[in-house]
């Protein structure tokens, strides 16, 4: 059985008498759709996207009554893994979901603008919201779905910062030498300035077995995914590094089906999704204090990096921003002011990078 989109008009249209105004008839048409991640419902983004966007989207369409949608919700590897969800919308395996970018740098790179930008902002709110921007103003981010037979509706950003979780204690730059750390993408290029240190590819359900096994010392993530996935009882060290925010997830719709919706659906979809976003990180910065707390109350212990530490770790990396916007440019595409843009809209916010990664461009 596959998961495409089937539009039916509702049964039994209700006819009626209305008062003296004779017979009247109405229909509604119901919009079947199936909403699918390879994450679990627990995952925060999520969690929401059931709790908040679906219902959401149901009380903006009831306003006007015209149309409804039947949702299917599929989470947790239930039809595709973590890392299955551009493939799955792009066979129409599910309708809309939740992309994961950061495992699809060679298919969506513009989607890695934030994450090659470290040492920048903390704050979510403003990261999604400036990466977001940036999707709207170039048309690449929306481009580079298209031709995974998928429509951009909005990038979110779930985390406040990486931080680094480790088995034994971290309390400098030094500690991290010959470290085998487990990470997602582009951040795994954080250590590359790092003596002996090794990235190793893995996903956020992974990392507690990575840890727990030895497969890896340390791991970078969020302290609101290492509250949910319980970190603490392999990892009860945490080095506040302060690493950045990143957009990672994007919602988008299998083409196709977008396609065949009503106008009025698809802009509910839009508006939504952009309140999604927003509702996202929110909510990732109000957890932020309370998960490091959490982890503390369990039996973690956060150590916070020293500014010259930091500064130092930010020296010694190579500019994959730099390199990034290069790439970008060398396939015809606006890396350089997409990444130039980005600096400005942060810089626009009150936040000043610990190195200017657009200042390198050559």
């Amino acid at each position: 059985m596959t998961f495409t989109r089937r539009v039916a008009l509702a049964a039994g249209v209700a006819i009626g008498l209305t008062g003296a105004m004779g017979g009247a008839a109405s229909a509604q048409e119901t919009i079947n759709l199936t909403a699918i991640d390879g994450y679990p419902e627990r995952s925060m983004w999520v969690a929401e996207f059931s709790g908040f966007f679906i219902p959401r989207v149901n009380e903006l369409l009831a306003e006007s009554g015209n149309y409804e949608i039947e949702w299917m919700e599929a989470y947790g590897g239930q039809i595709v893994k973590p890392r299955g969800v551009l493939e799955g919308i792009k066979l129409g395996l599910g309708d809309i979901g939740i992309v994961t970018t950061i495992f699809h740098s060679s298919a969506l790179p513009s989607q890695g603008i934030s994450a090659v930008t470290p040492f920048v902002s903390s704050d979510a709110r403003v990261v999604a919201q400036a990466v977001d921007e940036i999707a709207r103003e170039f048309p690449q981010m929306q481009a580079e779905l298209a031709a995974e037979n998928q429509v951009y509706l909005a990038t979110g950003v779930v985390l406040d910062t990486y931080q680094m979780f480790s088995t034994e204690p971290l309390n400098s730059l030094s500690d991290l030498e010959g470290l085998k750390v487990a990470g997602a993408g582009y951040n795994l290029r954080y250590l590359e300035g790092i003596p002996g240190a090794a990235g190793v590819r893995g996903g956020l359900p992974d990392f507690y077995n990575m840890l727990q096994t030895g497969v890896v010392e340390a791991a970078m993530t969020w302290p609101e995914a290492a509250k949910t996935f319980n970190f603490v009882e392999v990892a009860p060290y945490m080095l506040q590094a302060d690493l950045g925010a990143v957009n990672s997830k994007t919602v988008t719709v299998n083409a196709d089906v977008w396609e065949g919706l009503p106008d009025e659906v698809k802009d509910v979809l839009q508006a939504v999704s952009i309140e999604y976003r927003d509702h996202v990180a929110g909510i990732a910065m109000d957890r932020a204090e309370e998960s490091r707390q959490a982890y503390i109350d369990a039996g973690g212990t956060i150590v916070v990096m020293s500014p010259e530490e930091r500064q130092a770790w930010a020296d010694s990396m190579p500019n994959i921003a730099a390199e990034w916007a290069q790439g970008l440019d060398t396939a015809g595409a606006p890396g350089s002011d997409m990444l130039n843009a980005y600096m400005g809209k942060l810089a626009d916010a009150g936040f000043t990078p610990l190195r200017d990664w657009a200042a390198e461009l050559e």
